[in-house]
């Protein structure tokens, strides 16, 4: 197991000077960083961050090409894979292409099913629970386009928040706090922020590139992932707006952050994330020791932190290289399987009772709790497992605004949903199981909802 300090990391604990060249190539990617994931900006009637807007305008460029374009990928992941997998070509027998390409049988079965999906949705052939538009249509032509447009800009961006200092500088910061609090490092409240401003997904990627750099442990990563990764502010408008309830706003996301923060104290204290081992991923180890700050203010050790791994960031053409992996991998790893696995549970979802069986011993907890209409919400309650705008696609034709505001917001409380985060997390690696996701997500709806249905008595009426 590697020490997290080497000699650099000595000298900032000491309280030598701060260089200039340090400070400067801490400061410069950390601000740029800053500025494009997490500081929100208004255009006209729009909230987003930079890079937000930046894949919004790559979107509107290409427009209706892109499902084409994710299905012309799509087909490129399986093709690839297959010829890995079984002629082993030089250019494939070590490295990261290996790691990409060279993937279990059950990694190639979904980018198989994720790429005659797309083929099906975007030529029209087949049974219409695969091509409708609110199933398959969904996943490629409304999904797909998104994450193609916002994780091309965030895997290249990404190295300016997370490999020049940032990431030492705030976790150093709120390291007491969130010890205190969550049991977690601080340098997770980057995740959270991340999340919160720009998008769930981009805080999962954070979270999994930590655990891979070795600088969270297997417990810690996991908590992370599955509590902190909540959904931006421009995804809880657009949920507010499409379910009827945008005049509740303030209200309505106060719920969100209350009964949020509430979960992330309490579920990673109960299994099954208590149960995950405090292990670092083996090919790296353990690169991250919270040391003490040797007599230092606070702000002082920070800094020293921050320059010491600002000053070992990658080069130029490193960055380059990372920066397409990093596309590749989200592009011929994560995106079929997101098609694969959200295309199953959206038929699921729309062709089959199973939600509604599901959640027929929630009807009777709702009445308790003095929800109208329970057994028209209680399917949308289970169902934001498969997705997380479904929950507000059943719920907008309920009559009760109260139970229309309990719905909204227990669906961006819950998290952990299979059309992204899940996928996401089955295919980093951070060793998550598809039963563990579920305890999880329904651990969350157990914890958030009496707490959401308390504040909408109280909020709303």
């Amino acid at each position: 197991m590697s020490s997290s300090l080497d000699m650099s990391d000595n000298i900032a604990l000491e309280g030598a000077p701060l260089s200039r060249h340090g400070l400067i190539k801490f400061l410069v990617p950390s601000l740029l960083g800053v500025l494009l994931f997490l500081v929100p900006f208004s255009v006209g009637d729009t909230i987003n961050i930079g890079m937000g807007f930046a894949a919004d305008a790559l979107k509107a460029l290409l427009g209706d090409a892109l499902p084409a374009i994710a299905t012309l990928v799509l087909c490129l992941s399986v093709a690839l894979t297959l010829v890995v997998k079984f002629t082993h070509p030089g250019w494939a027998r070590e490295g990261k292409v290996k790691e990409l390409f060279d993937v279990a049988p059950l990694w190639i079965v979904m980018r198989a099913l994720g790429a005659v999906f797309a083929l099906m949705i975007y030529f029209q052939v087949g049974p219409e629970f695969v091509t409708a538009s609110f199933t398959g249509g969904v996943m490629l032509n409304d999904l797909a386009p998104v994450l193609l447009t916002f994780f091309f800009f965030a895997a290249i961006l990404l190295p300016l928040l997370v490999d020049f200092g940032f990431m030492e500088f705030i976790g150093s910061m709120a390291r007491k706090p969130f010890r205190l609090i969550f049991n977690l490092p601080g340098r997770s409240a980057i995740d959270a922020t991340a999340s919160w401003m720009g998008s769930g997904t981009v805080g999962v990627l954070i979270t999994t590139q930590q655990y891979e750099k070795g600088f969270y442990n297997c417990r810690e990563a996991s908590a992370i992932a599955t509590n902190f990764s909540i959904v931006s502010i421009a995804f809880a408008i657009l949920v507010a707006n499409f379910i009827g309830i945008n005049h509740l706003f303030v209200p309505f996301y106060l719920t969100v952050l209350v009964a949020g923060l509430i979960a992330a104290v309490i579920v990673p204290r109960l299994p099954p994330l208590s149960l995950k081992p405090n292990t670092y991923y083996e090919p790296v180890g353990c690169r991250l020791q919270e040391e003490p700050t040797a007599n230092q203010g606070l702000l002082r050790f920070s800094l020293g932190m921050a320059v010491a791994r600002a000053e070992k960031a990658p080069g130029p053409r490193q960055l380059v290289r990372i920066a397409l992996f990093n596309v590749a991998d989200i592009f011929f790893g994560l995106l079929p399987l997101v098609i694969a696995i959200g295309t199953l549970a959206l038929i699921l979802a729309e062709f089959t009772p199973l939600f509604t069986w599901l959640s027929m011993p929630i009807v009777p907890v709702l009445q308790w709790m003095g929800l109208p209409e329970a057994e028209a919400a209680a399917p949308a309650i289970l169902v934001g497992f498969a997705d997380m705008f479904l929950p507000a696609v059943l719920g907008s034709n309920i009559e009760s605004e109260l139970t229309r505001f309990v719905i909204a917001c227990l669906s961006l409380t819950q998290l952990v949903y299979m059309s992204e985060i899940g996928a996401l997390l089955l295919k980093s690696k951070i060793p998550m199981k598809l039963w563990e996701l579920f305890a999880i997500f329904l651990l969350r709806t157990a914890i958030t909802l009496p707490i959401i249905v308390v504040m909408a008595h109280w909020l709303v009426g």
